[in-house]
């Protein structure tokens, strides 16, 4: 059977495998665009605290199932054929979303959704990180993030466009629209060649020097960029094999500062309380007294500007440090956690039937103070959009050795999903008790995300993904002492030139085939 050709620029792999980020777009604002429509609280029973939060978050709970399959499946399959079993379970998830019959019906559809957002919440990340260039990988991987918030815009006004369908057509045609981006995604794939650190890995070192060098230097295979990091990659699965196997090579050797850093930048993002904003905004607004289109429609403007403003983060990702962006990232986005609280706080007046009957909504506030908690609601979601948005998944990316990429990327992704259901459950159920002041909580929780970037984290930012295992090594400097570039890869090329002009090692000074085990 004749192989289908692949296309190797690096931005049209991003661009193919990030659908897979819209998947995860489309499945969470195709809540957020009708949770509040007279269809969905009639048809549903008007869900609220514990029900509306198992509806909110069975997607969680699905991407932790997902996220835990990943790790293994990527290892044994590939990052690409991982991603393309992964829609499956989103084909028939939306399936059984678009025939439900109620609350029940609808949280197993989602949770199925989940196990496919889980897989490719983890693996496109680290498909594009595998494959990109050291100056280019944080762009790429930062394309994972605008398909997300693409997905997420696109689905909320064509949820927002169907509650004008009468009866339960209403929600239905909504979620029967989440098949398109995994038809696009499934067609696509095929296309994409496979990540040449798993090919080496595998022991497949010839068509992993052809991939890095299609990908590399335009298929030429004596390039001194691809024979450079060819032997760079070579070492590093050596070294990688003589530590062994099982759980014990996420803690050994300084491992440990991997792992941690990995699970807890994710971790970090959820806690952040940004996602109580992109799931929740007509909740929030609901509070500043918006109501009908103009809160659906306001609380879209938010999709909006995350996209604006994580396209711009876009061109200047490579460019500036990853721990300058989550380090004040997160405080900026702390201070709008305490304002947003203290307008809710000092303002507000109980409604204890519900705003507009809402049974989620029990408080309201009126005039320049609502204008306020609107203001800062935005500018939080620019805040994110601009940091950890995007580099909690570029970090969590990089930060792992080839050979615990695909699971320690899977544990990462997990720690996010488990994080996420924990506050899809505890959100509604925070508005209706302690009120306010869940703004409070979160706004904590960044300025101690902040603590832990700055004493913990290394940059990352312009070096190869096999550099960056030398910085979490036993001795290495602190993280807060480590600066953005300073790539050895540069001397390498440099001395692979040399050799070459010198006569050249092993005929040629091409790519050296290794004798390593296959796995």
């Amino acid at each position: 059977m004749a192989k289908l050709p692949k296309i190797t620029k690096p931005y049209f792999i991003a661009l193919v495998a990030t659908v897979g980020g819209m998947l995860f777009g489309f499945d969470i604002s195709s809540m957020a665009g009708i949770i509040n429509s007279e269809q969905y609280i009639e048809y549903f029973d008007n869900p609220s605290g514990v029900i509306q939060g198992a509806i909110g978050s069975s997607l969680a709970a699905g991407s932790v199932v997902g996220s835990l399959m990943a790790g293994p499946i990527s290892d044994r399959w590939g990052r690409r054929d991982s991603i393309m079993f992964a829609c499956l379970w989103w084909i028939a998830g939306t399936s059984v979303q678009v025939a439900t019959t109620g609350v029940g019906s609808l949280i197993a559809g989602r949770i199925l959704n989940g196990v496919c957002v889980g897989i490719t919440s983890s693996q496109v990340p680290v498909h594009i990180a595998e494959i990109a260039k050291h100056n280019q990988r944080g762009s790429l991987v930062c394309c994972q993030q605008i398909a997300i918030e693409v997905g997420i815009l696109v689905m909320y006004f064509i949820g927002f466009g169907c509650t004008k369908i009468p009866g339960t057509a209403s929600f239905r045609t909504a979620w029967g629209c989440q098949f398109i981006p995994c038809v696009i995604l499934l067609l696509g794939m095929p296309f994409l060649p496979r990540s040449p650190r798993w090919l080496a890995k595998v022991g497949r070192d010839e068509e992993a020097i052809q991939i890095l060098a299609d990908i590399q230097a335009g298929g030429n295979i004596h390039d001194p960029a691809v024979v450079a990091e060819w032997e760079e990659i070579v070492k590093v699965i050596a070294a990688e094999r003589e530590t062994g196997r099982g759980w014990r090579m996420f803690v050994r050797n300084g491992m440990w500062k991997r792992t941690l850093a990995g699970m807890s930048v994710q971790a970090w993002q959820q806690m952040s309380g940004a996602n109580v904003m992109v799931y929740y905004m007509p909740y929030v607004f609901l509070m500043a007294d918006l109501s009908g289109d103009t809160n659906t429609i306001s609380a879209g403007v938010q999709y909006a500007l995350f996209i604006i403003f994580t396209v711009i983060m876009f061109f200047f990702i490579d460019k500036t440090g990853r721990r300058t962006l989550l380090i004040w990232g997160a405080v900026g986005m702390g201070i709008c956690h305490f304002v947003v609280a203290g307008l809710l706080g000092g303002y507000s007046v109980d409604v204890p039937e519900g705003v507009n009957g809402n049974a989620n909504v029990t408080m309201r506030v009126t005039g320049s103070p609502a204008y306020g908690v609107i203001a800062f609601s935005y500018l939080l979601i620019i805040v994110y959009a601009l940091t950890l948005a995007p580099v909690a998944w570029i970090y969590a990316a990089e930060v792992w050795s080839l050979g615990t990429r695909a699971t320690g990327m899977s544990l990462a992704a997990t720690a996010n999903w488990l994080f996420n259901f924990a506050l899809g459950m505890f959100t509604p159920e925070g508005f209706v008790n302690i009120k306010y002041k869940i703004f409070i909580i979160f706004g904590i929780l960044c300025f101690g995300a902040a603590a832990q970037a700055f004493f913990t984290y290394p940059e990352t930012c312009g070096k190869t993904l096999e550099e960056i295992e030398v910085m979490f090594a036993k001795g290495s400097m602190p993280a807060w002492k480590t600066r953005k570039g300073e790539s050895r890869l540069d001397a390498e090329i440099q001395a692979v030139r040399d050799r070459k002009g010198a006569g050249g090692l092993n005929g040629g000074d091409e790519p050296r085939v290794s004798t390593s085990e296959k796995v």
